[in-house]
Protein backbone atom coordinates (compact mmCIF):
# COMPACT_ATOMS: atom_id res chain seq x y z
CA UNK A 1 0.00 0.00 0.00
CA UNK A 2 1.32 3.41 -0.93
CA UNK A 3 2.01 5.87 1.85
CA UNK A 4 2.63 9.58 2.16
CA UNK A 5 6.16 10.86 1.53
CA UNK A 6 7.30 7.79 -0.38
CA UNK A 7 8.51 8.08 -3.98
CA UNK A 8 5.67 7.86 -6.48
CA UNK A 9 5.76 4.72 -8.62
CA UNK A 10 7.30 5.41 -12.00
CA UNK A 11 5.32 4.92 -15.19
CA UNK A 12 5.73 4.99 -18.95
CA UNK A 13 2.38 5.35 -20.72
CA UNK A 14 1.11 6.74 -24.01
CA UNK A 15 -1.30 9.63 -24.40
CA UNK A 16 -4.13 10.11 -26.90
CA UNK A 17 -1.58 11.01 -29.61
CA UNK A 18 0.70 8.01 -28.91
CA UNK A 19 3.32 10.19 -27.19
CA UNK A 20 5.14 8.47 -24.34
CA UNK A 21 5.07 10.10 -20.89
CA UNK A 22 7.04 9.18 -17.79
CA UNK A 23 6.92 10.38 -14.20
CA UNK A 24 10.32 12.03 -14.68
CA UNK A 25 8.76 14.36 -17.29
CA UNK A 26 7.06 16.16 -14.40
CA UNK A 27 10.12 16.86 -12.23
CA UNK A 28 10.14 20.40 -10.83
CA UNK A 29 6.35 20.61 -11.08
CA UNK A 30 3.61 19.63 -8.74
CA UNK A 31 1.65 16.79 -10.29
CA UNK A 32 -1.92 15.59 -9.85
CA UNK A 33 -2.49 12.06 -11.07
CA UNK A 34 -6.12 11.16 -11.13
CA UNK A 35 -7.25 7.66 -11.95
CA UNK A 36 -10.75 7.22 -13.31
CA UNK A 37 -12.86 4.27 -14.49
CA UNK A 38 -13.93 5.04 -18.06
CA UNK A 39 -14.02 7.74 -20.73
CA UNK A 40 -17.41 9.28 -21.52
CA UNK A 41 -19.24 8.01 -18.44
CA UNK A 42 -21.22 10.54 -16.35
CA UNK A 43 -18.97 10.66 -13.28
CA UNK A 44 -15.75 10.63 -15.25
CA UNK A 45 -16.99 13.36 -17.57
CA UNK A 46 -18.08 15.49 -14.61
CA UNK A 47 -14.67 15.11 -12.95
CA UNK A 48 -12.67 15.79 -16.13
CA UNK A 49 -14.73 18.87 -17.01
CA UNK A 50 -14.38 20.30 -13.50
CA UNK A 51 -10.60 19.90 -13.71
CA UNK A 52 -10.71 21.45 -17.21
CA UNK A 53 -12.63 24.44 -15.86
CA UNK A 54 -9.99 24.91 -13.14
CA UNK A 55 -6.99 24.35 -15.44
CA UNK A 56 -5.79 27.96 -15.16
CA UNK A 57 -5.74 27.72 -11.36
CA UNK A 58 -3.67 24.50 -11.56
CA UNK A 59 -1.24 26.17 -13.98
CA UNK A 60 -0.90 29.17 -11.67
CA UNK A 61 0.20 26.75 -8.93
CA UNK A 62 2.94 25.15 -11.11
CA UNK A 63 0.81 22.01 -11.22
CA UNK A 64 0.38 19.58 -14.10
CA UNK A 65 -2.62 17.25 -14.22
CA UNK A 66 -2.80 13.84 -15.84
CA UNK A 67 -5.69 11.43 -15.98
CA UNK A 68 -5.12 7.67 -16.25
CA UNK A 69 -7.60 4.94 -17.10
CA UNK A 70 -7.54 1.51 -18.70
CA UNK A 71 -9.10 2.95 -21.86
CA UNK A 72 -6.92 2.99 -24.97
CA UNK A 73 -5.38 6.03 -26.66
CA UNK A 74 -8.10 6.21 -29.33
CA UNK A 75 -10.80 6.40 -26.64
CA UNK A 76 -8.81 9.11 -24.83
CA UNK A 77 -8.51 11.11 -28.03
CA UNK A 78 -12.28 11.12 -28.54
CA UNK A 79 -12.99 11.94 -24.89
CA UNK A 80 -10.37 14.69 -24.74
CA UNK A 81 -11.50 16.27 -28.01
CA UNK A 82 -15.21 16.08 -27.20
CA UNK A 83 -14.74 17.89 -23.88
CA UNK A 84 -11.79 20.17 -24.83
CA UNK A 85 -9.61 18.76 -22.07
CA UNK A 86 -6.36 20.78 -21.79
CA UNK A 87 -4.50 18.13 -19.77
CA UNK A 88 -2.97 14.78 -20.67
CA UNK A 89 -4.86 11.50 -20.54
CA UNK A 90 -2.70 8.39 -20.39
CA UNK A 91 -3.74 4.91 -21.50
CA UNK A 92 -3.06 2.00 -19.13
CA UNK A 93 -4.93 -0.82 -20.91
CA UNK A 94 -3.13 -3.54 -18.97
CA UNK A 95 -3.76 -1.78 -15.66
CA UNK A 96 -0.12 -2.01 -14.53
CA UNK A 97 0.18 1.62 -13.43
CA UNK A 98 -3.27 1.52 -11.83
CA UNK A 99 -2.10 -1.53 -9.88
CA UNK A 100 1.18 0.18 -8.86
CA UNK A 101 -0.91 2.99 -7.32
CA UNK A 102 -3.35 0.54 -5.65
CA UNK A 103 -6.08 1.85 -7.95
CA UNK A 104 -6.94 -1.24 -10.02
CA UNK A 105 -10.26 -3.06 -9.75
CA UNK A 106 -10.35 -6.55 -11.25
CA UNK A 107 -13.28 -8.91 -11.51
CA UNK A 108 -12.35 -11.84 -13.72
CA UNK A 109 -11.48 -10.46 -17.16
CA UNK A 110 -12.92 -7.03 -16.30
CA UNK A 111 -10.48 -4.42 -15.05
CA UNK A 112 -10.64 -0.69 -14.62
CA UNK A 113 -9.13 2.06 -12.51
CA UNK A 114 -10.78 3.07 -9.28
CA UNK A 115 -11.44 6.77 -8.80
CA UNK A 116 -8.31 7.59 -6.78
CA UNK A 117 -6.00 10.60 -6.97
CA UNK A 118 -2.53 11.59 -5.84
CA UNK A 119 -0.63 14.83 -5.42
CA UNK A 120 3.07 14.43 -6.10
CA UNK A 121 5.56 17.12 -5.13
CA UNK A 122 8.28 18.47 -7.46
CA UNK A 123 10.74 15.89 -6.07
CA UNK A 124 8.50 12.96 -7.00
CA UNK A 125 7.13 12.19 -3.53
CA UNK A 126 3.50 11.40 -2.79
CA UNK A 127 2.17 14.14 -0.51
CA UNK A 128 -1.59 13.52 -0.69
CA UNK A 129 -3.67 10.41 -1.40
CA UNK A 130 -7.39 10.42 -2.17
CA UNK A 131 -9.15 7.07 -1.96
CA UNK A 132 -12.65 8.59 -1.87
CA UNK A 133 -13.44 11.13 -4.57
CA UNK A 134 -16.57 13.09 -5.44
CA UNK A 135 -16.33 13.78 -9.20
CA UNK A 136 -18.02 17.18 -9.07
CA UNK A 137 -16.11 18.46 -6.00
CA UNK A 138 -12.68 16.90 -6.45
CA UNK A 139 -11.06 19.64 -8.53
CA UNK A 140 -11.74 22.26 -5.88
CA UNK A 141 -10.53 19.86 -3.17
CA UNK A 142 -7.28 19.36 -5.09
CA UNK A 143 -6.75 23.11 -5.47
CA UNK A 144 -7.34 23.76 -1.78
CA UNK A 145 -4.93 21.00 -0.77
CA UNK A 146 -2.29 22.19 -3.26
CA UNK A 147 -2.56 25.67 -1.79
CA UNK A 148 -2.04 24.27 1.73
CA UNK A 149 0.85 22.04 0.63
CA UNK A 150 2.65 24.87 -1.17
CA UNK A 151 2.68 27.22 1.85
Amino acid sequence: MLELHQKAPDFALYDAHEKLYQLSDYRNHWLVIYFYPKDNTPGCTKEACAIRDDSEAFANMNTKVIGISTDNSKSHLGFSTKHSLPFTLLADPEGKVCAAYDALFKLGPIKFCKRHSFIIDPDGNIVKIYRTVSPSLHSQELLKDLQDLQK
